[in-house]
């Protein structure tokens, strides 16, 4: 009788390989693939359609298109420019610098917002019933009043009730505030390499630094406290949701509130918030198209008087909508990344 083999020493057996699916109609699988090819079509042929008749009722009509005005001389200033524009540039430049306006009090407001809508999460749980009280009317008060209404009053505000620029508020004789807006050192760089450009007052103008607009400031204000109020409820929510048994736990290893938020409920609660944060930069970005009620030349109001000049209404919306897409996709995008990786470090 001959001795049983070791198991080391016997075969596995592979798992019969699974027959591919073949292109039968009578296959769920090819059925899907199908539908959503013909489904894919249906919508391009739509949209083909749609383009097709959009432009035979414009040429009917005698209303010009195309992308050509685009090279074309804008002839308009623009009081806000991150880089250099003039009246005699194409009308590209001018949505290239409404495109970097958007961008700057966007990623200011992100942010700030955050900042604070941090403080006022984190200070909805503290001991201190008046600072409770506080941080629940902020949120109250500026959650429940429209944004259009804020970026009004802030820029009443600074434009009507400041002092003017001769007798602009002053902060350690280098920050200036006043109705013609903040004025900062700078950084620039000389003959010399970088040096820090201080303004001061010349006569009835501040010379020096950088300027911040009333606009950019109404604006930037606006969206800010608008924000942070949701930001709060998203922090706010996102602590409570970490379970009671972890904070009880930090505190019998004798670490503080201060330890326990940073190291026990901040990196839990990091893990619900990522989501409705991500949603509210999106809201930023998209509400950053109200500052043309109050004159900040952003890309809404770089197309609108565009679209004024040249009657290139078509064009001028696609461009304004491909770039708010583009923008909030690459939100989107960015902070999926940022949550996979933390949630990748908090793994063991």
């Amino acid at each position: 009788m001959s001795e049983p083999r070791p198991a080391a020493l016997i075969p596995a057996r592979r798992a019969p390989a699974r027959a591919r699916p073949g292109w039968s109609w009578h296959h769920p699988a090819t059925r899907a693939r199908v539908w959503q090819l013909l489904a894919l079509l249906g919508v391009v042929a739509l949209l083909g359609w749609l383009v097709y008749n959009t432009q035979a009722n414009m040429a009917a009509r005698g209303i010009r298109s195309g992308w050509d005005f685009l090279r074309q001389t804008a002839g308009f200033d623009i009081g806000e420019q991150p880089i250099v524009f003039e009246s005699t540039d194409t009308y590209l430049r001018a949505f290239v610098v409404g495109l970097l306006n958007t961008l700057r009090v966007a990623l200011a407001g992100i942010v700030l917002s955050t900042l604070l809508g941090a403080l006022v999460g984190v200070g909805r749980f503290s001991r201190n019933l008046p600072v409770r009280a506080l941080c629940r009317g902020y949120v109250e008060l500026f959650r429940n009043v429209p944004l259009l209404v804020q970026l009004l009053v802030w820029y009443l505000l600074l434009v009507e009730y400041l002092p003017d620029t001769t007798e602009a508020w002053t902060w350690g004789q280098s920050v200036f505030l006043s109705k013609s807006g903040l004025v900062l050192p700078f950084p620039v760089h000389g003959a010399d390499g970088w040096h820090w450009s201080v303004p001061v007052i010349d006569g009835f103008a501040i010379d020096g630094g950088a300027a911040l607009s009333p606009e950019f400031l109404a604006v930037l204000a606006g969206l800010t406290f608008y924000t942070a109020a949701f930001i709060a409820e998203v922090v706010r929510a996102g602590i409570a949701a970490v379970p009671r048994g972890q904070i009880e736990a930090a505190q019998s290893i004798a670490l503080s509130r201060w330890q326990t938020l940073r190291l026990v409920t901040g990196p839990q609660a990091l893990r619900v918030m990522a989501p409705p944060l991500t949603n509210q930069y999106l809201n930023l970005t998209k509400n950053s198209s109200l500052a043309v009620a109050v004159g900040y030349p952003d890309l809404v109001s770089i197309a609108n008087t565009s679209l004024n000049q040249t009657g290139r209404a078509l064009e001028c919306i696609a461009i304004v909508m491909l770039v708010y897409l583009t923008l909030s996709l690459a939100t989107a995008l960015l902070m999926g990344r940022l949550d996979q990786r933390d949630l990748a470090r908090q793994e063991p």
